[in-house]
This record gives C-alpha cells, structure tokens and sequence, in this order.
C-alpha cells in the first residue's frame, strides 16, 4: 500500500511540474521575453516531459515558449519589473529623469528622456486599430 501511495506522489508531482513547464517554474525572471537563445537545460527538461507523457511535454514547452521562460535572458538589456518600479511614483507618473538614471546604471545606455512624455489616453484611432472601443 505505502508503494502506491508513493508512486501516486510522484506521480502527480511529475504531472504538475510538466503541466506548469519547467522555464517557469525555475526561471519566473525570464518571463515576457520575446526571443533569444534558447537554454538547452530548459529544453532538455521539456523534453523528458515528451518522452515519458507526451500531452504535459508537448504543453510545457508551448507554456515556455509563450511566456519566453525557455529563453537565455539578454543580459545586455534586462531589467527586472522593481528596478523600473523606481522610477515611478505613488501616482503612477513616470519620473523620465530617474528613468534615466535607471537605464545608465544598469544598462549603459543613455536616452535622450528629459523631453519624454507619458501617453495618459490612447488617440481613438489607435484603440480602432486595435479593435477596442475608445472610452470617455
């Protein structure tokens, strides 16, 4: 009976951790990349989720794929959603000069953003572009 039980665990832990993806899982950080290198250990990983259950395999990797999780992170222009945090303020309005700041300390690059400005309400014609109704 204890030989059930605990194949069943495993069992079902293994499942989970397919179902969720593997690039996900280990790397929460490397999610809404776009494209890059991909990481083999990622993809080797998705892939013994093919070779012992097909369906989770086959969905961890289109969940790595379309969260970007199975990418090798651009290090070179990579900024985590808190550093960003910074440069706003308790109203939402970006500060373009601690933005800046932000972007040259970590990233050396230096863009022109003192006149920058923040888009407050979409032109009606872009949200058409997209499909959505403009609101008042």
């Amino acid at each position: 009976m204890h030989l059930k039980a605990l194949a069943s665990i495993l069992l079902g832990t293994t499942l989970v951790t397919q179902l969720t993806a593997c690039g996900s899982i280990f790397y929460p950080e490397r999610r809404g990349q776009i494209s890059g290198e991909i990481d083999p250990g990622v993809a080797i990983l998705n892939g013994m989720g093919l070779l012992f259950y097909v369906i989770p395999g086959l969905i961890a990797f289109a969940v790595d794929f379309t969260t970007g999780a199975i990418y090798f992170p651009d290090e070179r222009y990579t900024l985590t959603p808190e550093r960003l945090d910074e440069a706003v303020d308790a109203e939402g309005e970006v500060n373009p000069l601690k933005l800046k700041a932000i972007l040259r300390q970590d990233l050396g690059v230096d863009l022109p953003l003192e006149q920058a400005r923040q888009l407050h309400h979409p032109q009606a014609e872009h949200l058409a572009l997209l499909g959505l109704p403009a609101r008042a």
